[in-house]
């Protein structure tokens, strides 16, 4: 309940004997080994278990989709782009009967596993406009309204007039949003067009082996692939300081990746399961937990 952010520094700190969090640990953050409930210089396991797409969600009555490329959707977020009349978007929209309405950017105000996904993919796609690079806290330098978790951006944008967010698709419910352009074409999320972007992607180079952190990417022009995704990581240690908690751990584990576990959490959620060359690859990590 308290983020990404403080999921990772609770177990960094030895709070808790895993994590699950919507960004795997950074190079800086790995290299540095101080992950107190792990034996120093083991390692640890990181294992995606969930991919997702986030969903630009607004709220603009009569507009239930509206298509925007990376360019637009960072002008709107970074307030260079303050109204929803805007030619950037409406050229874009030719069908769509857009007011001359103020936009209202809602962002996460904790440190937060989906806004560096979702800045990420700003970064990748549209530098030029969006400078801040992939970051879990909000800048300064771009106002909007912050609001607290995924429920609160979602609520600031539900009760809001002319507001735009971003949130774990599951959650979009009524609200309208948006397809992404990719190459040529503008691409509606759906959990298969996010899972697709595993197929694009490669893992990070120089980690160890039983750390499976994705280097996602986020400018490919794949047909049919949606690049504004979050995975989510299980994160353990290789090998525990307290053993005693090592059968718990790969307990949890091994059901969360297993076709029943990955079937639930679909059904519950929205989230498209991991691929089966994926799932031997976590269960060949979550072995070597000791």
């Amino acid at each position: 309940p308290i983020g990404s952010g403080g999921g990772r520094d609770t177990f960094t700190g030895g709070g808790s004997q895993f994590a699950v969090t919507d960004r795997a640990f950074n190079d800086d953050e790995v290299a540095a080994d101080e992950f107190a409930g792990c034996v120093p210089g083991s390692g640890i396991v990181e294992i995606p278990n969930m991919i997702s797409p986030i969903a630009v969600i607004f709220n603009l009555e009569g507009v239930r989709s509206l298509d925007l490329d990376a360019a637009t959707i960072a002008g709107i977020f970074t307030g260079e782009i303050t109204t929803w009349s805007d030619p950037a978007i409406a050229d874009q929209n030719p069908g769509e009967n857009l007011p001359d309405l103020t936009i209202t950017a809602v962002h996460r105000a904790d440190d937060s596993g989906t806004t560096a996904n979702f800045t990420d993919y700003l970064a990748a796609n549209a530098p030029d406009v969006w400078s801040a690079g992939s970051v879990d806290s909000w800048p300064e330098e771009y106002a909007g309204e912050a609001a607290p978790q995924t429920s609160g951006v979602v609520d600031a944008v539900t009760n809001g007039t002319g507001t735009i967010g971003y949130a774990d698709a599951s959650r979009a419910g009524d609200l309208g949003t948006v397809a992404v352009r990719v190459g040529d074409d503008y691409v509606p999320y759906s959990p298969e067009a996010a899972s697709a972007i595993v197929d694009v992607s490669t893992f990070l180079a120089g980690r160890g082996p039983y750390d499976l952190a994705l280097e996602l990417e986020r400018d490919t022009d794949a047909a049919g692939v949606y690049p504004v995704v979050l995975i989510s990581y299980l994160v353990g240690c290789v090998e525990y300081v307290d053993p005693t908690r090592v059968e718990l751990v790969k307990g949890y584990f091994s059901y969360i990746v297993s076709e029943e576990g990955q079937a639930a959490a679909a059904a519950a959620a929205g989230s498209a399961p991991i691929s089966d060359a994926l799932r031997e690859k976590a269960i060949a990590a979550i072995d070597a937990i000791h």
